[in-house]
């Protein structure tokens, strides 16, 4: 196993425990991508990425992540076929009753034992599209 899947297994250990405390792990300038979804956007930085990752978190509880797959695409990226968990917080809303917010695909570019960018899909056909792999 690489050094790389090492770092994003390591990394998704925490989140599925819910824990989105840590960032040691990412570049000062990771690029934070959510391609598509209900807020796509792009941040730069640590605290970009902070900001838009603590702004999807707040809208639910017990929020957490399972990896069902990981996937080393070349030397420098790690795909990750992720199922989302959480309540609303307003709603109550169980995470796992929204489909198109439950599966998705996170796609880790790692130099240098750090990631420098996460592209955050929400919807996995499109990912595997745009990558050009299949499913």
């Amino acid at each position: 196993m690489s050094q790389n899947l090492d770092l994003v297994r390591s990394i998704y250990a925490e989140w599925e425990r819910g824990d989105f405390g840590r960032a040691d792990w990412a570049d000062p300038e990771i690029e934070y991508v959510v391609v598509d979804g209900p807020e796509p956007g792009s941040w730069r930085g640590l605290r970009g990425m902070s900001e838009s990752m603590r702004d999807a978190l707040n809208a639910w509880k017990e929020y957490r992540v399972e990896a069902d797959e990981f996937r080393e695409l070349d030397a420098a990226r790690v795909l990750v076929v992720f199922r989302a968990y959480g309540r609303g917080k307003i709603s109550g809303l169980e995470l796992r009753d929204a489909v198109a917010v439950v599966a998705g695909v996170n796609v880790f570019r790692v130099r240098s034992g750090r990631v420098t960018s996460i592209d955050v899909y929400y919807e996995r056909d499109r990912a595997f599209e745009d990558l050009g792999l299949e499913k």
